[in-house]
């Protein structure tokens, strides 16, 4: 069983050529950082609004090319409710630059959790996790990924997860998150200001359902993080008044590392 995309020619470019075009463009005017990240909170928008954010994030893989063989990616679900966590039994997940072979292994392994379990309608239409795939296809050369959606859970559950599928430096955690929706342009600037300075100081117990869509892996990441004493930081913060020129309703977007 193959997960089919549910957002190419909507969310980014259908044709290989055309989002081959749209990835390097994104990449290529990201400026060159030498440091390899450990973990990345990143935005899971359609590319004309979030893609250039992404790539500030995604561009720094770029001397691990041949490293990293596993990505684990955590996003929120956007259109079934549940609690816990979700996995999926595809085998692969396939974009139009073809497709990336799911680590059943480590799933089967997150299914010993309690509250992880296989849902595959948390996984058929959702846009949080797909839109990552073809970013992490230009970069890297050959990994598998672990997609896990999340429903209601805790910041603990999320931690553990995270914790038992850490790894070493052949793995790389990615969470999928977009920061305020739908303020005026100042508004969601000072919002996005304000909880970017929340994720720094690692301090997930004052993240609101608010300040971003995927608080609950976001919040499990930052738990393990001041566990692990590691530090966030920004790397860019911008919002859709600045990638698509309207200012009136804007959604924010972060991408954040830790190395």
């Amino acid at each position: 069983m193959n997960r089919k995309p549910a957002v190419a020619g909507s969310f980014y470019p259908g044709d290989p050529k055309q989002l081959h075009l749209m990835l390097d463009q994104y990449l290529n005017d990201c400026e060159l950082v030498a440091n390899v990240p450990k973990a990345l909170i990143v935005p899971h928008a359609g590319y004309i609004y979030s893609g250039a954010v992404a790539a500030s994030a995604y561009s720094r893989l770029k001397n691990a090319h041949n490293r990293i063989t596993r990505v684990v990616i955590i996003g929120p679900s956007h259109h079934v409710a549940f609690r816990g966590l979700a996995l999926s039994k595809a085998h692969s997940f396939i974009t139009p630059l073809g497709s990336v072979i799911v680590d059943q292994r480590a799933s089967e392994t997150m299914a010993t959790f309690s509250y992880v379990d296989y849902i595959e309608q948390a996984h058929m239409f959702e846009h949080s996790l797909e839109v990552h795939l073809p970013f992490l296809q230009e970069m890297l050369d050959n990994f598998k990924i672990v997609p896990i959606v999340t429903g209601d859970a805790s910041p603990e559950q999320v931690s553990q997860v995270i914790g038992a599928l850490w790894g070493g430096d052949e793995t790389l955690i990615v969470i999928s998150s977009d920061l305020s929706h739908y303020h005026d342009y100042t508004t969601a600037r000072q919002l996005d200001k304000t909880t970017s300075a929340i994720i720094e100081q690692l301090q997930y117990e004052n993240l609101e359902t608010e300040s971003a869509c995927g608080k609950v892996p976001i919040s499990g990441l930052l738990k393990l993080a001041r566990k692990k004493s590691l530090t966030i930081k920004t790397i860019d913060l911008r919002n859709s008044g600045d990638t698509s020129g309207d200012k009136h309703r804007v959604v924010g977007y972060g991408a954040y590392v830790i190395e």
